[in-house]
């Protein structure tokens, strides 16, 4: 089934009115500059933007949107019959919930706490709730909600103050003090934010799952937001959400995911307390050969989903529960600066987990999820292909390429967020250039982290760690991680440059030429027995005699072929085109061949 339509927060009319006029005056402009011979199968730019490359991102792309509808149209509705027929007639024997929240606003503490208490008490299973707060006032609104709501019989809330080091050590204290409760056989453990807030039937509606499917190891549910910030904070909010519903419904269908987000997510209490499960919460490292051994200061969630699919647990994606988040940037006046410390993190978080997840293998979590993840790796390259070579072409051949490319955004583009726009029950043209903003620049992000992700800054919380303490060993590290990443990208610049054919090194003659340009007068001309590669349309491709005088090659590359004495006035300077007929450009070799020897000069007479 498609995800129920709830209120989102969204972007004003006026500013999708601004975004659709000027969106419409870009596409006007673009199709005016177009070159004539964009739509022609003889064209190169044709060929180009349909590229290999193109055709390979865009098809796995669609093979997820595909498998998208598939779980939501066909494989979960009968999932969710399974789940709701199990819990008409069982329930879990104890719930446990970890919540964690550090300096969040008073009225979402109020706000979170109220809903988590009430649904706790509808559900009406012995309920304990372990507050991680980091300030004595989170514990006097905490039961001042309790008062409000009578002091439920059947839950009971825990305080448990945080050291200040970050949300690991938090969790991991949490987990033991459950452990030590010694849970019974069945019960489940939900592990969400401070700044989470619980919709009506969230618990009914998702912990039957555990009921109905006894290798369900865990599961997560969709997200919205309510979003303190201006029109476009917002959308980008939206917009993620509604790339994460489509991501997670996929590998859903695979019974694994890519993450479980420390939003809200559930588990079983008896694979939480596991002593491994706690310690890889609390202390998970990675050893790399160039940054040494270091802990990881976020990405929880990222742990614990590593633990479950290393231990060949299923993991659920439910799409019809939502959950609600208060979000804001760390800067909300800093769009930009904001979303770009937000991404480096989690891409962080994703890069320093991914690769030890592929050395896995697909054994235990199959074909689809292993090369998911492999995919990750590829895509931050292949992404930046396009942007690249655009670039390349529009500077050094054909400027008016640039069109071509920005139309073939809005057009790929617009048909990427439709899909979206299709699960998610909403639209915003806002979408069109923030998906390219999270692919591009994202992609840009997931490269630079890639060579530095021992580097690592929790924001909100004002941490940072993965660095050595010594400053010249730090700097060496960022030295050497800026040289392997330049070396990496001009590899792939270099490929680049190549493979389009249309770019090529510097050859002999060139040279040669360049340096009869830049050499004294006095040091007189020179021979010139060479052939000079160029393009040259001419409808006939028929052999061009070229004028006794001057005459033009490469915008100026030959500047003058001048008669070189009276005694030759009658030599003549033949221009011969061998060429490939095609029904539009001839791709040809212009070969100068005096007779006799001539001599070039190379100063304009």
């Amino acid at each position: 089934m498609f995800a129920k339509r709830h209120k989102h927060s969204s972007a004003s009319r006026m500013t999708e009115l601004t975004t659709f006029l000027f969106g419409l005056a870009l596409l006007i402009f673009v199709v005016r500059e177009l070159p004539a011979d964009v739509f022609s199968p003889e064209s190169q730019s044709f060929f180009f933007i349909i590229g290999w490359i193109a055709i390979w991102r865009y098809s796995w792309w669609a093979v997820q949107a595909v498998r998208s509808l598939w779980y939501n149209r066909l494989v979960f509705p009968s999932l969710r019959a399974e789940a709701d027929a199990a819990g008409n007639h069982e329930k879990p024997p104890e719930l446990y919930v970890l919540c964690t929240s550090f300096r969040i606003d008073q009225r979402v503490n109020f706000q979170v706490y109220d809903a988590l208490i009430r649904e706790a008490h509808q559900y009406g299973v012995p309920t304990t709730i372990f507050a991680s707060v980091s300030d004595r006032t989170d514990v006097d609104i905490i039961n001042h909600v309790l008062d409000d709501n009578g002091w439920p019989q059947n839950v009971t809330v825990r305080y448990m103050f945080q050291k200040g080091d970050g949300k690991r050590s938090a969790m991991a204290e949490v987990l033991r003090a459950i452990s030590r409760c010694l849970p019974a056989p069945g019960s489940l453990l939900i592990s969400m934010d401070g700044d989470i807030l619980l919709e009506p039937n969230t618990l009914s509606r998702t912990l039957p799952f555990f009921i109905a499917q006894e290798d369900l190891g865990a599961l997560t549910t969709n997200n919205r937001a309510k979003v303190t910030g201006n029109d476009v904070t917002r959308e980008w909010y939206d917009l993620r959400y509604a790339q994460r519903h489509l991501m997670m419904s996929s590998m859903s269908l695979s019974r694994h995911l890519l993450v479980l987000t420390g939003r809200y997510s559930v588990f079983r209490t008896d694979l939480a307390i596991q002593p491994d499960f706690i310690e890889l919460i609390e202390s998970d490292h990675v050893d790399h050969w160039r940054f040494g051994s270091f802990k990881f200061l976020s990405g929880d969630d990222k742990s614990s989903w590593y633990w479950l699919l290393k231990n060949g647990w299923s993991m659920l994606y439910v799409p019809d529960v939502y959950v609600t988040g208060f979000e804001e940037l760390p800067n909300r006046h800093r769009f930009f600066a904001s979303s770009t410390d937000l991404m480096r993190r989690w891409f962080g978080n994703m890069l320093r987990t991914s690769n030890r997840a592929i050395a896995l293998g697909p054994r235990p979590m199959g074909m689809f999820t292993w090369w998911s993840l492999v995919d990750q790796r590829i895509s931050m390259w292949t992404t930046l292909v396009g942007p690249t070579v655009v670039t390349l072409v529009t500077l050094f051949i054909r400027p008016s390429f640039f069109f071509t490319y920005v139309l073939w955004i809005m057009f790929s583009r617009g048909i990427a967020v439709s899909v979206l726009a299709w699960q998610r029950g909403r639209f915003s043209l806002l979408w069109v250039p923030l998906i390219y903003y999270n692919q591009v620049w994202g992609a840009i992000l997931k490269t630079y982290v890639s060579f530095r992700f021992n580097r690592q800054q929790w924001s909100r919380q004002g941490i940072s760690a993965g660095e050595p303490d010594d400053p010249v060993a730090a700097r060496r590290q960022r030295r050497i991680g800026h040289a392997l990443h330049s070396l990496v990208y001009g590899v792939l610049l270099f490929i680049l440059v190549i493979s389009t054919g249309d770019i090529m090194p510097p050859d002999r003659t060139t040279m040669h030429i360049a340096l009869d340009q830049v050499r004294e007068p006095v040091h007189g001309s020179q021979r010139l027995d060479r052939s000079v590669d160029t393009n040259h349309t001419d409808k006939a491709c028929e052999p061009i005699q070229s004028p006794p005088d001057y005459f033009l090659v490469e915008g100026g590359l030959i500047k003058a072929l001048p008669q070189s004495a009276s005694t030759q006035t009658r030599q003549q300077t033949t221009l011969t085109v061998l060429s490939k007929r095609s029904q539009r450009q001839c791709n040809e070799r212009l070969w100068i061949e005096p007779t006799p020897p001539l001599e070039v000069s190379t100063t304009h007479p």
